[in-house]
């Protein structure tokens, strides 16, 4: 079976549901998936034979081997048994599937486990209905996913196998299918497109299972074809790599070159899905040096990272971050590929940051060069981080980023001292307006070099000098007379 003529065949013989996504979709039955597995189409479009791509390679026998260990064991809990038992009890087939079954193989205790079943999302909800169990977030019915609440409490995401068809980088059209290789077949990576059986039974069409042994990540048949599927599919090949890679430099050629080739359709997914994938990446094994790769691959223009970035800075963050405890936020990582303010504010526009993100990058782009010239002593870091614009957290990860072993110790030893002053008092002597806020600031700079000595009576009597400071110059034009 390694010819498309041969999948075509294969497609014929089984039972395909198919579901219409949008009103365009032509020539699929809309009804087919409420009349059950019964009522095949005729005949799969030569379309949607193409969209399955190059057949990869493939097991005579997928289910070659089982699995007997406290990780598999460990995820019985009397939720996924009533689970399994209801799907047993209506004669469906279900499965795990996906990162669960990638993470059991490796010896590792899933965070969440997810589902595949031959059941269509009609035939999941007419069941979970007479059950009285409860079904939430209806979103994913669309792409064959309902989620059942079981035993009121806990939540699992049972999805119909399926192919996507129709695809345009970003979203897919779907027909569900009863046969679990065609599933297999349209997923990312050879190790993402495995099952594993309630008796342990692990069902691996494409050698996914030994990719994983190997530590080798490869998409699933053509390359380019998947990528095609999902331009998102670019990122997270990087960011599995670095979970299943045993170096940071194995990286199959051919993979590369489709990445690079297809490097402009991340231009069409959006901002928050790309940082996703780029926080776990950076922060993950191998960060800087597959930050570097997706740079030649001609990534960083269509994740809002400047063309010709800060390579040099960034490598030498990455060494003197190795330097501190972990974990480091993502952001300061990618600060360091940036040459300034202006690239802070383009990464945020194109990737959507947190609030508190893109105050840190912004700070970080603006404060770097002052260390050393304007800020040398502990006493210069705590007086920034009385500043208004400026969070204790953006000082320390200032020190972080700049290497500053001993202070940032220093810093984050210090217990911020309670200033005596507030500003209904300030209005009380003289202070109005914006003028409250300055003369504030002006009074915890003149507190912190007293060694924050001063009492709030001992800053009261500070406050002549800081209306001195914020009168106007003599001559300067009143706001009314700059108005006229």
């Amino acid at each position: 079976m390694h010819g498309i003529r041969n999948i075509a065949k294969l497609i014929k013989q089984v039972r395909i549901i198919p579901v219409a996504i949008a009103s365009h979709q032509r020539g699929l039955n809309t009804r087919a998936s409420r009349m059950g597995p019964s009522t095949p189409p005729k005949e799969l479009s030569a379309e949607m034979v193409s969209q399955l791509g190059k057949p990869p390679r493939m097991r005579a026998d997928p289910a070659f081997t089982k699995v007997d260990t406290p990780e598999f064991h460990g995820i019985f809990t009397p939720e996924v048994d009533s689970l399994v038992s209801l799907f047993k009890k209506y004669d469906y087939e279900i499965r795990i599937a996906g990162g669960a079954v990638r993470d059991i193989i490796m010896g590792i205790k899933p965070k969440d486990i997810d589902f595949a079943t031959t059941a269509t999302p009609d035939q999941m909800k007419d069941m979970f209905t007479k059950e009285n169990v409860r079904m939430i977030n209806s979103k994913g019915e669309k792409h064959g996913t309902i989620t059942p609440r079981i035993n009121g409490k806990e939540n699992f995401e049972v999805t119909t196998l399926r192919i996507d068809v129709r695809t345009n980088g970003r979203h897919a059209d779907v027909v569900f299918t009863t046969d679990w290789q065609l599933d297999a077949n349209r997923r990312d990576l050879t190790i993402n497109s495995m099952f594993l059986g309630f008796d342990g039974t692990v069902y691996d069409y494409f050698y996914g299972y030994d990719d994983l042994q190997q530590r080798r990540v490869v998409f699933v048949g053509d390359a380019d074809i998947r990528i095609n599927e999902d331009y998102l599919r670019i990122l997270r090949y990087f960011r599995f790599y670095g979970r299943i890679a045993k170096d940071a430099e194995s990286h199959d050629p051919s993979t590369l070159a489709a990445i690079k080739k297809n490097a402009e359709g991340l231009a069409r997914i959006s901002g928050e899905r790309i940082w996703s994938e780029l926080q776990k990446i950076i922060v993950g094994n191998y960060g800087n040096e597959l930050v570097l790769e997706m740079h030649r691959c001609n990534l960083f223009q269509h994740c809002g990272l400047p063309v010709k970035p800060n390579l040099n800075e960034f490598q030498i963050l990455c060494e003197t971050l190795d330097i501190f405890e972990k974990p480091h936020y993502p952001i300061l990582y990618m600060t360091g590929l940036l040459h300034s303010v202006e690239e802070a504010m383009m990464l945020h526009e194109r990737l959507k940051l947190s609030a508190f993100e893109r105050d840190l990058a912004l700070f970080i782009t603006q404060q770097r060069t002052r260390v050393d010239s304007e800020y040398t002593t502990l006493r210069d870091y705590q007086k920034l981080c009385l500043q208004p614009y400026a969070k204790r957290d953006y000082v320390e990860q200032l020190l972080k980023y700049t290497r500053k072993v001993d202070l940032y110790n220093q810093l984050k030893a210090w217990s911020t001292p309670s200033f005596p002053l507030n500003g209904n008092i300030l209005k009380d002597h003289g202070l109005s307006g914006k003028n409250i806020g300055t003369g504030l600031s002006l009074l915890r700079l003149m507190w912190a070099d007293s060694d924050f000595q001063l009492t709030s009576g001992q800053l009261l009597e500070k406050i002549p000098q800081i209306l001195e400071k914020l009168q106007p110059p003599t001559g300067a034009p009143s706001k009314k007379k700059r108005t006229q």
